[in-house]
């Protein structure tokens, strides 16, 4: 685990949050700090809106009311060319990757770069090629096109086009939603080291309590229809309501705290 000093900078600031879908009120009056460097594990049960607040802050979800920053812009106003640049500073993997199934590995990779005027192509493949070793595919994987990946292999991929433009915040929802034990373990593993690697701030969507321990320095709750709490693994084990404590004191969480303090 890295270290969980108290960090200065808020990388992502929101505050007032609503969203809602006709009558279904998802979030309201949701607020919630990121700092940077850190990796945020957000969590909640069903239906509480853990994607969404993803896609809110990552700008593919407009609120009904609230405000969000990051890195010091304002989201939901800023004009076209801020909120381009602003976009090349995150990147986002979504589940299962989503990649386009038309392209190979490598031409995924090559999208978000596509944007770069003058970007050579022949550098283009070379950056791409690189980003596909980072997150610990062989080169061979590069030629290939999604249907001809394992369902693990689709996420490293999705990881590798979210790292496209080397960004300073990375988005991921459920990550080793899917996964078998061991995949899960070496893909928490693969986040922890390019996290620390690259600088990255994570902000990260997951039910998996594995990887809430072997991965995240904060969590945040979703609960009510706003972040119930925020804090360490230890500060989720001291707090009273009915959800977080089943949550966090279930067999499935004892055993992932035994898993958690053998490693």
């Amino acid at each position: 685990m890295k270290d969980t000093t108290p960090q200065t900078e808020t990388v992502i600031e929101v505050r007032g949050l609503r969203n809602q879908f006709g009558a279904n009120v998802v979030h309201d009056n949701l607020d919630l700090d990121v700092y940077r460097g850190e990796i945020l594990g957000v969590v909640g049960g069903s239906g509480t809106g853990k994607s969404v607040l993803l896609r809110t802050i990552a700008g593919l979800q407009r609120p009904a009311a609230g405000t969000v920053r990051v890195l010091g812009i304002d989201v939901l106003n800023a004009d076209e060319d801020t909120r381009a640049a602003l976009e090349s500073r995150w990147g986002v993997m979504f589940q299962d990757g989503a990649l386009f199934s038309s392209l190979t590995v490598r031409e995924n990779v090559e999208v978000p770069m596509l944007g770069i005027d003058g970007l050579d192509p022949d550098l283009r493949r070379q950056l791409a090629d690189l980003k596909v070793s980072m997150v610990g595919l062989p080169y061979s994987a590069g030629e290939k096109y999604p249907s001809q990946l394992s369902g693990g292999m689709r996420k490293r991929a999705g990881l590798a086009r979210a790292l496209a433009l080397d960004p300073e915040i990375v988005f991921l929802d459920e990550p080793t939603a899917g996964l078998d034990p061991i995949g899960a373990s070496e893909f928490d593993a693969l986040i922890r080291g390019l996290s620390h690697s690259l600088g990255l701030t994570v902000f990260l969507v997951t039910h998996d309590l594995d990887t809430l321990h072997a991965v995240c320095d904060r969590i945040a709750v979703l609960a009510e229809r706003k972040v119930l709490v925020t804090g360490t693994m230890e500060d989720m084990l001291k707090v009273d309501h009915p959800w977080v404590h089943e949550y966090f004191h279930g067999p499935r969480a004892r055993a992932a705290q035994a898993q958690g303090a053998g490693d």
